[in-house]
């Protein structure tokens, strides 16, 4: 590129905002993959060759001063990086949450979930009897549950396993899940206790056999 080239589009370029090196660590912060000197220079309104000598300053100071990021130019784009020998730090917190044991609410809040989806967090919390708003949050964070669309009648949100609970558990599909019915009680005795209470059954009449005392 000519001088004339170089010079018309240090020209182009935005007026500045901030200084060129928090400018430049404030951009590659919040980027999700590698920038080029040039989408670099368009960002914080330098000219290319002052941003790359910049770059350049900032990764030997991080080096200099032992962070635990570095700043890498990694086919034609820069971005931070963990410092490799930091990796098992951040191997030990990444894997923590995923090994973390569920509580046993969790387990139960799942298990109704796994069993009646898609289903509302409304309907978890019926048949748990009690809120589930904050143990739904675990399981969503966890990669465990998932919202699957809204119900047509209510507008509620419902919600269903992901196929990363299938791959915990060690099963293919929903369909080799155990069958509950062995465990449950018998529907009539479900509905019974879901129904709402009723008035008092009326006193029985002469002529009908009464309970024995006993």
């Amino acid at each position: 590129m000519s001088d004339e080239a170089v010079a018309d589009a240090d020209e182009a370029l935005p007026v500045p905002l901030a200084e060129l090196r928090p400018a430049l660590e404030a951009v590659l912060m919040v980027a999700d993959q590698p920038l080029d000197a040039v989408a670099l220079a368009t960002a914080v309104g330098y000219p290319e060759h002052e941003v790359v000598e910049a770059l350049g300053a900032l990764a030997g100071e991080y080096d200099e001063q032992g962070r635990g990021f570095e700043l890498r130019n990694v086919a034609g784009g820069w971005r931070y990086y963990t410092r490799d020998a930091l990796a098992p730090v951040v191997e030990a917190f990444v894997l923590e949450g995923q090994q973390a044991r569920l509580t046993q609410a969790a387990l139960e809040t799942l298990a109704v979930v796994a069993y009646q989806q898609p289903v509302s967090r409304a309907r978890v919390s019926a048949v748990r009897g009690v809120n589930v708003d904050g143990v739904m949050r675990t399981l969503i964070s966890r990669g465990l549950v998932e919202e699957a669309g809204r119900d047509g009648e209510h507008g509620a949100t419902l919600y269903r396993t992901t196929t990363y609970f299938l791959e915990r558990i060690g099963i293919v599909s929903l369909d080799e899940l155990p069958d509950l019915a062995p465990h449950l009680p018998e529907l009539a005795e479900m509905e019974e206790e879901l129904a709402p209470a009723e008035d008092p059954a009326p006193e029985t009449t002469d002529g009908e056999e009464q309970p024995d005392d006993a």
